[in-house]
């Protein structure tokens, strides 16, 4: 298992940005339109974090992690057959791959597709 985003999202983008590069070490790319002008660090590890602002009035500040995986549809089909409710449904990210959310346990789980 590997996360390949974590994303993070909140009204302070630019103080959760400024505590990450000096808590981490990482530098932030300007907003990315395709993950929502989400502001970018690339990890060691080949993973990325995404900081960004909420995108409508309802969304709330959270911190989702999306697994790597290697077939995003079957993998949600299995979240799906394991009781898991999808809210995104595998959705292409011109450039990043593919990326899907589901609910299970009262927590919101990634998928990324590379």
């Amino acid at each position: 298992m590997q996360v390949h985003y974590l994303e993070f999202v909140t009204p302070d983008v630019d103080v959760v940005c400024e505590t990450l590069s000096q808590l981490h070490g990482v530098a932030f790319e300007p907003g990315d339109p395709v993950l929502g002008n989400a502001r970018t660090a690339t990890l060691a590890g080949g993973g990325k974090i995404g900081v960004r602002a909420p995108m409508h009035e309802t969304e709330t500040p959270i911190v989702r992690p999306y697994m790597l995986v290697d077939d995003i549809d079957a993998a949600v089909a299995s979240a799906e057959k394991a009781g898991g409710e999808v809210a995104v449904a595998p959705m292409e990210l011109p450039g990043h791959g593919k990326c899907a959310i589901f609910f299970q346990g009262g927590i919101q789980h990634g998928l990324w597709q590379v």
